[in-house]
């Protein structure tokens, strides 16, 4: 090779890499984050969208409201009417009316609601919950989530030859089959099948963990309550510290236990949280921090140019786990099983909560779709109109 030869060589290589952080750059300058109590809107048809169809989907969440009472204490005891021993341990709030956000590359291109309005958000808060067992391996506070939760959590909680054989993913993908009583609640009186009665269901066969999936919010307050044995200090600290304060969140946002769910660490009395509003308690929180939370998410954990989640537990949170293909680290897929929304992508994710709460989202689109207080059994059509729109 000539010395002309190895010049236009090293130029070829030099521009390569300049094209490609050029490439790189343009791809993050799409994304866009909001500053603490701003955020940028664009109009819909910047992006190519339909104003009208989108306007037909929000018109659709806003005549479908979720139907069970605006006073959440009643619509919490007649919904698990059914639970022998139910009552309501946590607070309690009304709520509002339909709420809903949308993002497209991090700009609201729709909003509908008072969307700054502070309300119980369910089982929305079981992703919330998971991402403090992401951050916890993350750190090497958890080494590796197939470990065995009683190596970690030596006090009686995993005692028992059935409750030994739990990991941390079988917690994580609600598979664990957790046999016992925490904070006055029994695994078995939670969503009790349909057919026999108490006796039954105190006498039940233990599934071996990992092979059935079973939704069952005393199990998924051991996990809260394993994680606060693991990080020594209440858990809506550690995600306001690591999460919600990095994403510019408000302040108004609350995350509640338990009355009786105080329990000792290192000489101080802290409170387990709930990982729902099953009996009252969980994630308070609006609309916006919802869509802020979401946003980190389809950014694969990166907010601005910092890391807050790594991106592999991402990646793990939302794989089918083994015993519900709809089912990742308390995440809800829309993979091929009975819970898979028709006509709309695999790829999407989704948070899920009683009342119709959901953050939706797809990292292909750039999308963040937050919806509130919508009736449940609608949320099909209504993103298939939102995406009918795009």
């Amino acid at each position: 090779m000539n010395g002309i030869q190895h010049i236009c060589s090293i130029n070829r290589v030099h521009l390569f890499f300049l094209v490609s952080t050029l490439v790189i750059q343009i791809a993050s300058a799409q994304l866009y984050f909001p500053e603490r109590g701003s955020w940028e809107e664009k109009k819909p048809e910047t992006y190519s969208i339909s104003t009208e169809k989108l306007q037909e989907a929000i018109q659709f969440a806003e005549k479908n409201e979720y139907s069970g009472s605006r006073d959440l204490r009643q619509a919490i005891l007649k919904g698990f009417q059914h639970e022998p021993y139910h009552t309501i341990l946590g607070p309690t709030k009304k709520r509002g009316t339909p709420a809903g956000v949308i993002l497209k590359d991090g700009y609201i291109i729709a909003k509908w609601g008072d969307v700054k309005r502070v309300d119980m958000t369910f089982s929305v808060t079981k992703s919330y919950l998971s991402t403090m067992a992401g951050l916890a391996v993350d750190q090497q506070l958890i080494s590796d989530v197939d470990d065995f939760v009683y190596q970690t959590i030596w006090d009686r909680t995993f005692d028992g030859a059935h409750n030994k054989k739990i990991t941390w993913r079988h917690l994580l993908t609600q598979s664990s089959d957790w046999s016992g009583q925490l904070w006055g609640g029994y695994d078995w009186a939670d969503r009790p099948p349909k057919e026999g009665g108490i006796d039954d269901w105190k006498n039940r066969k233990f599934h071996p963990p990992g092979t059935v999936f079973e939704y069952n919010d005393v199990r998924v307050n051991v996990l809260a309550y394993s994680l606060l044995q693991v990080w020594r200090k209440p858990l809506p600290q550690v995600l306001k510290e690591k999460i919600m304060d990095p994403i510019g969140a408000s302040t108004t946002w609350r995350w509640h236990g338990y009355k009786n769910s105080w329990t000792p660490i290192d000489g101080l009395k802290m409170q387990s949280v709930s990982g729902g509003g099953h009996s009252g308690g969980g994630l308070f929180i609006n609309t916006l921090d919802h869509a802020r939370f979401g946003l980190l998410f389809m950014n694969n954990g990166k907010w601005n140019n910092t890391q807050l989640i790594s991106e592999n537990w991402i990646k793990e949170a939302i794989k089918p786990s083994q015993a519900n293909s709809n089912y990742g680290f308390m995440w809800w897929l829309n993979q091929k099983g009975k819970r898979q929304w028709t006509g709309l992508p695999e790829h999407i994710y989704y948070a899920a909560g009683f009342g119709g709460n959901f953050i939706v989202i797809d990292q292909k689109q750039n999308l963040v779709i937050v919806t509130r207080w919508l009736e449940p059994n609608k949320i099909n059509e209504f993103i298939s109109k939102v995406y009918t729109a795009l």
